[in-house]
């Protein structure tokens, strides 16, 4: 399962402008399963003098994304706290590679459960984390071990690249 680090994940990173929408579905410190839906167009297109409508096809499309909840004070507590390495996935929610990540993220970490926590920080929340380490492209992702940077790579990858990616990894840098 994938931990999403949000505004109220990070009390010390807490913004005061942070929206009652982010609060509510960050406020259990359960785990949970939400399902999001992504509107389809359903514009009619044109194809010379006759319109081919969308209607016949579902109007949302259901993508569930399953994340475990913790607090922490800092991401060095989270770092310093984790029993495992860590992957932090940098990204932002205007990504469309980092869009792309998510479903292949929860799937390794389900993978990878035993030997690696998977993190997502948003860039646009916490900048001074991504300034801290120098990310420069959408998305990234850093092996933090014993609280340190580790390894880190960048851009989409299938399910089977990003487990091949952390496996060498771990085990090339023992």
């Amino acid at each position: 399962m994938a931990i999403s680090a949000s505004a109220s994940t990070l009390p010390a990173l807490n913004r005061q402008n942070s929206t009652k929408l982010s609060s509510y579905y960050y406020s259990s410190k359960l785990s949970f399963s939400s399902s999001l839906q992504f509107p389809l167009r359903s514009h009619p297109i044109g194809i010379g003098n006759k319109a081919i409508s969308s209607s016949s096809l579902p109007r949302h499309r259901p993508l569930v994304v399953e994340a475990k909840k913790q607090t922490f004070n800092s991401f060095d507590d989270l770092l310093a706290n984790s029993d495992k390495p860590v992957l932090v996935d940098f990204y932002a929610t205007w990504c469309g590679p980092c869009q792309f990540m998510v479903p292949i993220l929860n799937e390794v970490s389900t993978a990878l459960k035993d030997k690696i926590q998977v993190v997502k920080i948003d860039t646009e929340k916490y900048p001074s984390i991504a300034d801290k380490y120098r990310i420069e492209a959408l998305p990234t992702f850093i092996i933090f071990k014993d609280g340190k940077p580790f390894d880190r790579f960048e851009g989409a990858l299938t399910a089977n690249q990003l487990i091949q990616c952390i496996e060498n990894s771990l085990s090339v840098k023992q």
